[in-house]
């Protein structure tokens, strides 16, 4: 964590500070009495650590909401998103068209959704905003190309990143990591960087490293690879028949490298991945989210469910079986994106599995403790933003080529 490294300078100040104090050099001063005391250094008291102090003082309630990101309807920050806030404690809201009518109202509905968290632990606010076919910007900002167009990663990822900061978002759900290696793939196609692992590795790493540059997390997605599929997730279940050698050669090359660059958090498709777990999607089973993810390519970062009201998990799940089910795999963050009733079902399942023991307090712990600290290190608060500057902001995507 960042707040370490604080340590080092005070050092390096008191060493100075006593070089700086020691006598000229002289006779040697005679060596006091055996009986003469000799001071003792009283132990430095241990920095506060603000994540344990913050878990430390959270009931169970606050903790479950943390682990939800609630999509809502509306323009405003109004009734339904002030109940997810401050009745069930979210730690995120995510953000879709339905909520952005210009650019003014933007800014308005963010700096609202931040002054309902008030004092409390800041949101998380979310959008997909990769460019090209899935934008989430006001009309008054021109258009970005597709990731898979676009001449230079890094300048995309500059340009995603202005637009988030400049609108309060602070949280962007991409870059696409997937490999588009299916032709006939029609739900990631050009949002990848390329058709091949080291293209798309390269391209991906560089548009999350720019995001962060411009102090929003990046989020890489869909872990373990959604390039290679003939279905949609949004309505049917993927299914990507490869052994875990095929799967870290390709579709995993560019999740691995990004990881090893910094990564903060990755979003899990719902695609089944037969050779590794034959019964649940990636973003239900243990086997892919604890086993490959985690153990096998060492990441320790936030894992995110895609939105869980998806006809990939609703059709084989009940939404609140789902949401308890991906917490056990490992997931962190769950997003319930759609259809009214949705979070509060979510909410209540997940505190249902807690009270049972179903979903130890220890295990809750574990995500809440990932959660804050990414909240943390990014500098996530509650402080308003300013309408941007529309002119400087369109020269900076326009010069996305």
């Amino acid at each position: 964590m960042r707040r370490k490294t604080r340590a080092l300078p005070l050092l390096l100040a008191l060493f100075l500070l006593t070089v700086g104090c020691r006598p000229a050099a002289g006779p040697a001063t005679p060596a006091p009495p055996a009986s003469t005391p000799v001071p003792v250094t009283p132990t430095p008291t241990p920095e506060p650590d603000p994540v344990e102090e913050a878990l430390s003082a959270m009931t169970t309630e606050e903790k479950v909401g943390q682990l939800l990101m609630a999509g809502f309807y509306g323009a405003q920050a109004g009734e339904e998103v002030r109940a997810y806030i401050q009745d069930l404690h979210v730690g995120g809201v995510i953000l879709f068209g339905r909520n952005v009518e210009n650019a003014g109202q933007m800014v308005e509905l963010t700096n609202g959704l931040k002054a309902l968290a008030g004092d409390g632990i800041p949101l998380l606010i979310a959008a997909d905003q990769e460019g090209g076919s899935v934008d989430r910007m006001p009309p008054e900002v021109h258009r970005l190309p597709n990731p898979y167009d676009a001449a230079g990663p890094a300048a995309l990822g500059r340009a995603l990143g202005a637009e988030c900061a400049a609108f309060g978002i602070n949280t962007d759900f991409a870059p696409s990591l997937d490999v588009w290696s299916n032709p006939d793939n029609t739900v990631i196609g050009r949002r990848a960087f390329g058709s091949d692992p080291e293209t798309a590795a390269e391209g991906g790493t560089a548009c999350a490293a720019a995001l962060m540059e411009a102090g929003v997390i990046a989020v890489g997605k869909h872990f373990p690879g959604h390039g290679d599929t003939g279905a949609d997730s949004h309505t049917d279940l993927p299914v990507v028949d490869k052994t875990r050698e095929a799967l870290l050669a390709e579709e995993l090359v560019p999740f691995q490298t990004a990881i090893l660059a910094g990564l903060p958090a990755v979003m899990m498709g719902h695609i089944l991945m037969t050779q590794i777990d034959p019964e649940r999607p990636a973003s239900l089973s243990p086997a892919v989210v604890t086993g490959l993810l985690r153990e096998e390519l060492g990441f320790d970062g936030v894992v995110v469910t895609d939105d869980l009201t998806m006809g990939a998990v609703t059709q084989n799940y009940g939404l609140g079986e789902a949401a308890v089910l991906a917490v056990e795999a490992g997931c962190d963050l769950l997003l319930v994106c759609h259809e009214a009733g949705s979070v509060e079902e979510v909410c209540q399942a997940l505190l249902a599995a807690a009270e049972s023991g179903r979903l130890s307090q220890a295990r809750l712990d574990q995500s809440v403790r990932r959660l804050l600290a990414l909240k943390l290190d990014f500098g996530v608060n509650a402080e308003p933003v300013e309408p941007p500057d529309l002119e400087a902001l369109n020269a900076l995507v326009d010069a996305v080529g």
